[in-house]
């Protein structure tokens, strides 16, 4: 699924979101010409990825970079269409960011939203005995085991190759300035020693051994319009590894005061390990300025930040 992350008019989207929100293992109604055609599991939290290609012209007005989740789609043979069953369905809907009108057609504004549990049990009910072995056996699946090693990497990695071949190719730059670009991709180099400049340790492992620390680019590396951004000193913290990941991938960011903000949807076992405390909100000091503004960004682009009414 990809989605865009604001409307048109650069307000935020409930609908759009609620992307943020979902977690491997997650099952996904797929709604489409009045049916449920499909239901899908979910394999990826959110990431942001440039607008598919196929979208074609849909969609010219949005930001070129929405959020992506992956999903394993199953076609149903029995599909069914909410509105023959509403009599069965409609005391489930919920208030707000309901999928589907009280006639049971679906509302036309909705792109992703929340299903409750007992609106999904009577759906997977009427569907019958095809999406309730799929419930079942997906019930017996972790959610480390849908991820599949990771599905989503591959294209990440193939959008940030798409942008190391347009650094290679400008040639307003002198080759020891696209090597310095390049090289900060990975938290290294010029781009580490500006950040080092302003950051002298982990903000929340507090090591401070430069050979231990990476570079963490705040607004990514991939996301930057411009060499001046990859390269700002102030558009980067000195991570350890672990916190460079969790930085990276949206579940962990920070506050305007420098308070340590934890993604909902991260694993809190995992995050304790790495020596995070999610219970407790962690002061790692203030942020410059400019820190401020890269970090903003993040938050908006990359947090996987809790959205009003999800689980």
């Amino acid at each position: 699924m990809w989605s865009p992350k604001r409307k048109t008019n650069g307000y935020r989207n409930q609908y759009y979101d609620f992307m943020r929100a979902v977690i491997p293992g997650d099952l996904v109604f797929s709604f489409q010409g009045t049916y449920i055609r499909a239901i899908g599991l979910i394999q990826s939290f959110a990431y942001s990825l440039p607008k598919p290609a196929e979208f074609g012209g849909i969609g010219a007005n949005w930001a070129n970079t929405g959020w992506c989740v992956n999903v394993n789609y199953h076609h149903l043979d029995n599909q069914i269409r909410p509105v023959d069953h509403i009599e069965l369905l409609a005391s489930h809907l919920p208030e707000r960011y309901s999928p589907l009108q009280k006639t049971g057609r679906g509302n036309q504004s909705v792109y992703l939203t929340i299903v409750p549990s007992n609106l999904a049990d009577q759906l997977i009910q009427i569907i019958g005995g095809e999406a309730t072995r799929l419930r079942d056996s997906l019930n017996r699946i972790s959610q480390f085991e849908t991820l599949n090693e990771e599905p989503e990497k591959p294209t990440l990695e193939l959008w940030e190759e798409e942008q190391v071949r347009a650094v290679y190719e400008d040639s307003s730059l002198s080759s020891t300035e696209k090597e310095s670009i390049v090289v900060a991709r990975r938290g290294q180099g010029l781009f580490k020693a500006r950040v080092n400049k302003i950051e002298y340790r982990c903000r929340v492992t507090k090591v401070d051994q430069i050979q231990h620390l990476v570079a963490s680019h705040i607004k990514p590396w991939r996301q930057c319009k411009s060499s001046d951004e990859r390269l700002d000193g102030s558009n980067g913290l000195l991570l350890t590894p672990s916190i460079d990941h969790l930085f990276d991938r949206g579940f962990k960011s920070f506050d305007n005061q420098g308070a340590l903000l934890v993604s909902p949807v991260a694993h809190s076992d995992s995050i304790n390990r790495m020596g995070i405390d999610v219970n407790i909100l962690q002061s790692t000091g203030v942020l410059n300025s400019d820190q401020k503004s890269y970090m903003e960004h993040h938050r908006n682009e990359v947090f996987l930040s809790e959205v009003s009414g999800a689980r």
